[in-house]
């Protein structure tokens, strides 16, 4: 009964969001999207070399 009521909270949370994405949210511009694709690309490096250090220690 608990993972119902998880996965309902998880639901109601994402369709919130989208929700409220599509009513407030603005397109980013052809420089926002750059500058977001280049620094989502270094996070995702530092993330993945964090993960295996911590695996090999």
């Amino acid at each position: 009964m608990t993972l119902f009521i998880i996965l309902a909270c998880v639901f109601g949370v994402v369709a919130l969001m989208v929700i409220l994405g599509e009513r407030f949210g603005s397109p980013m511009s052809n420089e926002q999207q750059a500058r977001f694709s280049k620094v989502s690309w270094i996070l995702v490096f530092m993330i993945l070399v964090g993960a295996i250090i911590k695996e090999m220690l």
